[in-house]
């Protein structure tokens, strides 16, 4: 029969072992993440300066076309949205944080389209994976509406996820692989400076 002290030091191991475990889990988590917010070089830009961010992806989602390319969603018909899907370490940044950032690197107000870039191909969707997300996502929605800065409706879409499709090649990290024509269209969009205008260029997070 073992005695008290064994006992105890028993269990003492076995939790020690169950926390260690649990810390190895939570610090090789990840969790995706997929936002539809106009041109993807520009919003793959914007979330890759989040700390916690692990990879970002252009693609495509929402369709009912199988693996699409570029051109075929371009042209319409595939019901595609231009998304950028987002890895990212949940114990670094929360899904919420992730959400605020994305309001503010996108123009919530405009149906079908986004600055330059119109139709439904540019529209702004937030695609939700989990359950949580979904809620996550309407509250973040919810709590906009009540303290948005400027005035009318926001438009921005909550749907289920479906299947991701990358986009070619030479669009991943466009805006490094080809800084200036990346810079020329986003200047000659307009998309800086109507982010300007909707939340002050001091709550800017572009």
């Amino acid at each position: 029969m073992k005695s008290d002290r064994g006992v105890r030091w028993l269990a003492l191991g076995a939790l020690f072992v169950a926390l260690w475990c649990g810390s190895a889990q939570a610090a090789g988590k990840e969790a995706t993440a997929t936002f539809g917010g106009g041109c993807f070089w520009c919003l793959e830009q914007a979330m890759d300066k989040l700390p916690g961010v692990l990879s970002t992806a252009s693609g495509f989602m929402g369709g009912h076309v199988a693996d699409p390319s570029y051109k075929q969603v371009s042209a319409g018909g595939t019901g595609h949205v231009e998304v950028v899907q987002v890895r990212y370490d949940p114990t670094q940044l929360t899904y919420y944080a992730l959400l605020n950032h994305y309001w503010r690197n996108i123009d919530p107000l405009q149906a079908n389209g986004q600055f330059c870039d119109h139709g439904p191909t540019y529209r702004s969707v937030i695609f939700t994976h989990t359950p949580e997300q979904e809620r996550e996502a309407k509250k973040s929605r919810m709590a906009l509406e009540d303290d948005k800065p400027f005035p009318g409706e926001i438009v921005t879409q909550i749907l289920p996820a479906g299947p991701f499709y990358p986009a070619e090649e030479y669009h991943q990290d466009y805006y490094q692989k080809n800084p200036i024509r990346y810079n020329y269209y986003k200047f000659r969009c307009g998309r800086a400076q109507r982010l300007e205008t909707l939340w002050g260029k001091e709550n800017l997070a572009h």
